[in-house]
């Protein structure tokens, strides 16, 4: 394959020069303009009265926030999956589908011709700052290898279609991208994902592979696999492939997977480098060393806003550009797009360490949020599930949280640990129930968990720990949260509250 590094290094120095050379607030500023001068004959358009904004102060005056519920039902519902000149100018051609939302399992986000020439625009930043870092670079000599979901789409109507976001990048990848992707369409396409799994890793061993990406949990999976195919090279990436430059991940925080990630690369991050793509569009990418921020992506038909998280429910909510964001503020994302979103809570909250050039660090989401793997439930599908199958098996639920169990060893799969209180002694319930049952509603509930679930290979079924009436309580007394208005976490995310509470049920006894 012809090594094409020399064309990209050649963009890659005219594009970090015009980064170099640019104000953040020009830019995003232009961004807005040119967006609301695209859309002002569209629907929303009119209604906002896009024809008089001049500035972004008049942009903020004349749109509120929504989220996805409110434009689904002002604007896309009726006419799905036609929306042309709703929200922007033209036929919507994609949608790429997401899950977790708290209306229901499914969303639909509008995916433009126009943002996913932006997400391709972001895709080449990614390179040039791994050009910048690693001047011998040939990282254009082989393949790319993206870990991603099945790429089959759904056909909504003629000429539109719906499905996984990866799906849709990789059918509109650019010519010259494609002679460097793998996996190729026939594997890429296959949905069984143990099947898949084991076709990529072997076909894999036969490529030039330069650089891979994806979620974590899954990119540990995959290397198992790996090893067991060549168990000489070990967990060795840079032996699996010898020409591996870069490793880059996205989707969950990939602190929890470091240090084997750092057993894999030599003991070095040197060669990964994060993103933070959303459905919505391309936000942020890693142009340091690992732990110093995402920078903030800011001329790419996206313009942003953050609001304070305190706020984001308020009448009047403090509505910040990149202008005057403040450090270390917890904010919740707001973004504008090339696809017909304007001023759209995300449902994300990140926190700046940097303003020139703007950096974030991703922090969380705006509600409860269990997403460790990449399964992306939500705190109503949680106690849906726990609800249910307390109920089939007449147990009489509580208290309960929910928390991340994080794979130790090699081979491990991780998983989730629901430790439950109720009325019945421990010993009488029976957890290999639950479990099932459990596992079952989430996987009706939520399609991410349910592919993370298919046939037990990238998450573990649900692990049950049963304690004894009165377990949360002593255990809220012992933090000083008995009472008043405080309430069982449901969800916990922190390392530290996670381990205190199984430490301490872990020594509740029995109820006599």
């Amino acid at each position: 394959m012809l090594n094409a590094t020399p064309f990209l290094r050649l963009y890659a120095k005219y594009r970090l020069n015009q980064l170099s050379n640019s104000k953040p607030t020009d830019l995003q500023e232009r961004e807005l303009l040119s967006l609301v001068n695209r859309a002002k004959d569209t629907k929303f358009g009119r209604e906002h009265d896009f024809r008089s904004i001049t500035s972004i102060k008049d942009y903020q005056s004349r749109v509120p926030l929504r989220k996805y519920e409110d434009f689904w039902e002002e604007y896309w519902k009726e006419s799905y999956p036609r929306t042309a000149n709703l929200t922007w100018p033209g036929q919507t051609p994609y949608f790429a589908v997401s899950s977790g939302t708290s209306s229901g399992t499914t969303k639909y986000i509008p995916c433009t011709k126009e943002i996913i020439r932006s997400n391709t625009k972001a895709g080449l930043d990614l390179l040039c700052y791994h050009l910048q870092a690693h001047r011998e670079s040939k990282i254009f000599g082989g393949k790319s290898f993206i870990l991603g979901g099945s790429t089959e789409l759904k056909g909504e109507a003629s000429g539109i279609f719906s499905g996984d976001l990866s799906g849709i990048s990789v059918r509109a990848l650019p010519w010259w991208a494609k002679q460097r992707y793998f996996p190729p369409e026939e594997l890429a396409l296959l949905s069984d994902w143990e099947e898949k799994i084991n076709i990529l890793a072997r076909e894999s061993l036969k490529q030039d592979i330069r650089m891979i990406s994806g979620v974590p949990s899954w990119l540990l999976i995959f290397l198992d696999k790996l090893v067991e195919l060549k168990p000489e090279a070990g967990r060795d990436l840079n032996a699996l492939f010898p020409n591996l430059e870069l490793l880059v991940h996205g989707g969950v925080s990939f602190e929890p997977y470091r240090e084997q990630f750092m057993s894999t690369l030599g003991n070095s991050l040197e060669k990964t480098r994060e993103v933070y793509p959303a459905s919505e569009g391309f936000i942020a990418i890693a142009d340091q060393g690992y732990g110093d921020g995402l920078r903030l992506i800011l001329d790419n038909g996206i313009f942003f806003e953050f609001v304070p998280l305190e706020e984001l429910d308020s009448n009047e909510p403090t509505r910040h550009s990149v202008a005057d964001i403040e450090l270390d503020v917890n904010y919740a994302v707001v973004m504008t797009t090339c696809a017909g979103l304007w001023s759209y809570v995300i449902g994300d909250t990140v926190r700046f360490v940097s303003k020139e050039p703007p950096r974030l660090l991703i922090t969380g989401r705006t509600s409860y949020y269990l997403s460790a793997f990449g399964e992306h439930l939500i705190a109503e599908e949680i106690e849906d599930a726990v609800t249910y199958a307390a109920r089939e098996c007449n147990f009489t639920l509580q208290d309960y949280s929910v928390g991340a169990e994080f794979p130790k060893g090699e081979g491990e799969l991780g998983g989730h640990l629901f430790i439950l209180e109720g009325l019945e002694e421990p010993s009488s319930i029976d957890r290999e129930k639950l479990s099932q049952l459990i596992d079952k509603r989430l996987c009706q509930r939520n399609e991410d968990y349910e592919a993370h679930r298919a046939d037990g290979y990238g998450l573990r079924p649900p692990s049950i720990h049963l304690v004894a009436e009165g377990s949360f309580s002593a255990w809220m007394k012992k933090r000083g949260k008995l009472g008043g208005q405080n309430k069982v976490p449901r969800i916990i995310t922190k390392e530290e509250l996670w381990e205190d509470l199984k430490d301490f049920t872990h020594f509740i006894p029995p109820a006599n």
